[in-house]
């Protein structure tokens, strides 16, 4: 039993210690990252639902922090699902305080247009409006949302990425505003938390952000904001799932909007 003790005693200073070298060394990696996404940038983070930015994004809001950008956030619905749309809005100003989003910069569009529903598709053209139309007056320099996979595959995330898709291939957005979507895993690799990481520094091809232990107890300060979710399989999600730790994002780029297009045609 002393042995056994003494082994699990090891086992805690060893991780302990690899989570120390790991802070400091991701604080290194943002000053490195700060030249790639230009420090002092306005930044949009587009989401379907209250929930998402915390559920899917604080990595990256809170990577996007240490390089001083201004991120604003554009919700497309209230998430009524279960008519708790007024809840859900209240949640969702909360977890973004936690994330240092201040009220001024947060936008949720609440209307039928756009219903937190899986089964109904959103209008591509419509969302795309609306997106533009911030980004234009708002100044913004970088738009962030879910890739074509929409993380979980969810119909309303992935609608995002289509009207981004849409933009980006007619060459709307303002000159030298940029679109990083964040990558979906699959299952295996989504709930392996920090274990995932061997993976996504040998597959980011753009940018990582990974979260030091004190961000990551923000992050999941700002997902329990949302108490009307807080089901028992979300709680696990909060403690395994690597989204609450580590973002790999790409830079949308010509190459992808055509070869998504070609696929869609295909189909």
């Amino acid at each position: 039993m002393e042995v056994v003790g003494l082994l699990c005693v090891i086992a805690a200073i060893l991780i302990w210690a690899l989570l120390w070298v790991w802070d400091s060394s991701e604080l290194k990696r943002s000053r490195e990252q700060a030249g790639l996404l230009g420090a002092g940038s306005r930044t949009l983070l587009v989401t379907a639902h209250p929930d998402d930015e915390a559920m899917f994004f604080a990595p990256t809001v809170l990577g996007l922090a240490r390089l001083k950008h201004q991120v604003s956030l554009l919700c497309f619905s209230a998430g009524n699902y279960y008519n708790q749309g007024e809840t859900r809005k209240k949640e969702l100003l909360q977890s973004c305080d936690v994330l240092g989003i201040p009220p001024s910069r947060v936008m949720i569009i609440d209307n039928r247009t756009f219903p937190d529903d899986p089964a109904v598709q959103w209008d591509t053209k419509h969302v795309a409006s609306i997106l533009l139309q911030y980004t234009e007056v708002n100044g913004i320099n970088l738009v962030v949302t879910f890739d074509s996979g929409g993380v979980s595959g969810h119909s309303n995330h992935v609608a995002l990425y289509a009207a981004v898709r849409a933009l980006y291939s007619e060459g709307k957005f303002p000159e030298g505003c940029s679109v990083l979507t964040l990558q979906s895993v699959n299952v295996l690799r989504k709930y392996l938390s920090l274990l995932d990481l061997p993976w996504s520094l040998l597959h980011t091809q753009g940018v990582l952000f990974v979260l030091t232990s004190e961000e990551v107890a923000r992050a999941k300060k700002a997902m329990s904001c949302h108490r009307s979710q807080l089901l028992w399989f979300r709680r696990l999600y909060i403690f395994f799932s690597r989204y609450m730790r580590i973002n790999s994002l790409h830079f949308l780029s010509s190459l992808e909007v055509f070869s998504d297009l070609r696929n869609k045609g295909e189909q």
